[in-house]
């Protein structure tokens, strides 16, 4: 990948620094990451009533980022309480940003933000925090930070972020240690190499300032790509293809307006919780939730024998108790395929189907180690590769202590617990943490004989 590295960085401020200003900005995100944090789980009680869906994650990362392109004060409803969330602001406030948070509703007005290095504080645990290369670059035409962290998922290298910008004329100055893009984006057509939800917000939000038009091919379609769209558009971007994968963007304006934008409700929480009812065969309600969102999920849903309802007022009921498991195929894909969260809470409910299930996980290849943490609790599964495993079912399920390797898996974990027999505590519960908002407290509501311990 062609890089340009013609001088030494000497930046304004290192990414290092632990300066008055990083630490007032981070005492909003709450406890260290070093704290030890598990939930401890009671097993084999159905969930029963009804849960509200929070906000996506997914969605509000690249919004709150958007926020940078607005001028005045930006209120965004519907934002879910997250450790994510919590340092992607922590990371504006640095910036110079004033924000307030009311329980989901969070009010920004970056007028006054400065460019400067971002430190590693902020972005080592967030690798969602490449979401501000965009804004930034349109704004003041240079970005700086340390490379960003989170997840462990095989290879997701902040290289495809790189080469888009680098067609539409950003130079890339970045060193082993300091992610560095110089220059105002200029309007082309960017063709991205994979379809990268991120690079796809990136390339989206640095256009939205741009006088000339911008076309992404192998453009990203997923929800939270199309919540972004929604976003600009409303605020006077011009956006033709939304929900496929070409899109065509004329921006134009110096500044967005502000006003007031509701994050879309998390699919991936939906989906959690609808496997979580099945696999304890409980009776629950779901809303703020988008059966759109989860047309390939509901899909492998219905053939895994899962009696799932959509009602005409938006509701997802779920019906575990008079649900027959089957075992199926899933394989995951971009949307409006399986999505790949979804793809290890799933792999839960194929330990309790009858026959011999096939999960083919094609986006990653650090998705399937879940599997032997669900074998340590008594689950049948035999990992072919990397990417695909048979699961042979039912079995029943066991607690024990277990880890939470990602996100997802976490989720995976606490599914499975539920549906345990015996105790099961789910360690690392700050991966999970960083994905859901309030799933203790939201089980808990559900009947599940859930506890959160710190250490």
């Amino acid at each position: 990948m062609p890089s340009i590295r013609a001088k030494k960085i000497i930046p304004k401020q290192s990414p290092l620094d632990s300066s008055s200003a990083v630490a007032s900005a981070m005492a909003a995100v709450g406890p260290s990451d070093g704290l030890n944090v598990r939930y401890r789980i009671q097993g084999g009680k159905p969930l029963k009533g009804t849960v509200d869906i929070s906000g996506s994650k997914n969605a509000a990362l690249p919004l709150i980022a958007g926020t940078l392109l607005c001028k005045g004060t930006v209120t965004m409803k519907n934002v879910p309480r997250l450790r994510d969330t919590a340092t992607l602001l922590a990371t504006l406030r640095f910036l110079g940003a004033t924000v307030s948070e009311n329980g989901t509703t969070v009010t920004i007005n970056t007028d006054k933000v400065e460019s400067k290095p971002i430190p590693h504080q902020f972005v080592s645990k967030l690798r969602g925090s490449i979401i501000l290369l965009g804004p930034l670059l349109a704004r003041f035409g240079e970005v700086e930070m340390a490379y960003p962290g989170g997840c462990v998922l095989g290879k997701r290298p902040v290289g495809t972020h790189i080469l888009a910008f680098q067609q539409l004329g950003v130079e890339d100055l970045s060193t082993d240690s300091t992610l560095k893009l110089v220059g105002k984006p200029r309007g082309g057509e960017v063709i991205l190499p994979e379809f990268s939800v991120t690079a796809t917000e990136n390339i989206l939000l640095a256009a939205a300032l741009m006088t000339e038009p911008v076309k992404i091919e192998l453009a990203a379609a997923e929800p939270h790509v199309q919540d972004v769209c929604k976003f600009l558009a409303n605020r006077g971007v011009k956006i033709d293809g939304i929900g496929s994968h070409s899109l065509s963007i004329q921006g134009g304006a110096n500044r967005l307006p502000g006003n007031t934008h509701t994050v879309t409700s998390d699919y991936l929480e939906a989906g959690a919780f609808i496997l979580a009812g099945l696999v304890t065969r409980g009776s629950i309600r779901l809303r703020n939730a988008d059966r759109t969102h989860l047309i390939s999920f509901l899909g492998a849903i219905g053939r895994a024998g899962g009696k799932v309802t959509c009602e005409k007022n938006g509701d997802i009921l779920v019906n575990g108790a008079g649900s027959a498991l089957k075992a199926t195929r899933i394989q995951t894909n971009i949307f409006p395929g399986f999505p790949t969260d979804l793809q290890a809470p799933f792999g839960v409910l194929l330990t309790q189907a009858e026959g011999v299930s096939r999960i083919f996980e094609v986006l990653f290849d650090g998705r399937m180690a879940y599997l032997y943490e669900l074998e340590k609790m008594g689950a049948h599964i035999e990992i072919l590769n990397s990417h695909q495993a048979l699961v042979i079912g039912p079995t029943t399920l066991r607690g024990r202590q277990v880890p939470s390797n990602d996100i997802r898996a976490g989720v995976a974990m606490v599914i499975a617990g539920l549906a345990a027999q015996g105790e099961t505590v789910v360690t690392d519960v700050r991966y999970i943490e960083r994905g859901y908002d309030r799933l203790e407290e939201k089980l808990k509501m559900l009947g599940a004989d859930i506890i959160r311990e710190e250490e």
